[in-house]
Parts: C-alpha cells; structure tokens; sequence
C-alpha cells in the first residue's frame, strides 16, 4: 500500500530538478571552439603546494561536478585536449611541462589554476622556482585564487566546453 502511495506522490510532483545555472557569455578561448562541448583535460602539478589540487577534486566531487558540462579528467596527455596546470613551475618541472605540453594534440589549451601557476604567488623569488606557468608554456585560461574556489574552476571549464 506504501508504494502505491509514493507513485502517486511522484506522478502528481512531476519531475523536480535543480534550475539552470548562468551559461557562459560565450567562450573564454577561442581555441576551444573545436572541441564539440567536451573537453579531456590532463593535470600536471608544476610544483604546488595542493591546495589548488583540493579544490580540483572538489569541482569534480559530487557537489560541483565539473563532468556534466563536458569537462573531463584523463590520465595522459595523449588523450587530452587541454592542460590544467596547478603551482608555480619549479625548476624540475619546467622540461617535463613542455613535453607534456608537446604530447597534447591540437590545440592545445591550457588553463593555469591559482595565483601560483598564474605569477608564482608565494612562490615568488624561491630559490627553486623556474617562474610562472606563462613563462614555460602559452597559457590560455587563467582561473584566480589561492586556491580558487571549485565553482570558478567549474566555470573556467564550462567557458571551455560552451555548456
């Protein structure tokens, strides 16, 4: 007798779902105008401290959720479309980042996350410190904060996708 009770309930309710969220103005890179609404990124941490990498797994968390807008994280570079490049390049780091970057096929895209890969923030004049993500490779997508907060990482990503 209960289930009859909830299938009325949810036939007379209707389907209920969440608003929709502002939509970009447009594309924030005009090279991700090719990637058809879904975009494959590769992270590389270039040397930070992970504070950035947190808030990274919280926009792809449950909460935020960064993949139904088509973003998506994949393990190599080859399968990506797009870097998401986190921390200020150390001097270890700045070979393997252009490799990376070299490994990712056209066009490549990347978006520095965090005050540290955009201008090496605290990082600044550290002894081991190569300089900014800028400074190594061509950066496309800069998302600001430290560390920036998921819902402008999901934001920055949904410029990339278009959704």
């Amino acid at each position: 007798m209960a289930v009859f009770r909830l299938w009325r309930k949810i036939r007379r309710t209707g389907r209920v779902a969440e608003p929709p969220g502002p939509r970009p103005g447009g594309l924030s890179c005009p090279k991700a105008a090719g990637l058809g609404g879904s975009v494959q990124l590769r992270h590389v941490d270039a040397g930070s401290c992970n504070g950035c990498e947190i808030e990274i797994g919280s926009a792809f968390g449950p909460v935020h959720d960064a993949e139904r807008y088509g973003a998506r994280l994949v393990a190599s570079p080859r399968h990506a479309d797009a870097l998401l490049v986190t921390g200020p390049v150390t001097h270890n780091m700045a070979v393997p980042l252009r490799h990376t970057f070299e490994a990712v096929s056209e066009p490549r895209i990347v978006v520095a996350v965090g005050d540290c890969a955009i201008g090496t923030g605290e990082f600044a004049g550290g002894y081991g410190v190569h300089g900014a993500v800028g400074d190594v490779v061509a950066v496309d997508v800069q998302v600001a904060g430290c560390p920036p907060e998921p819902e402008a990482i999901v934001a920055a990503l949904r410029g990339l996708t278009g959704r």
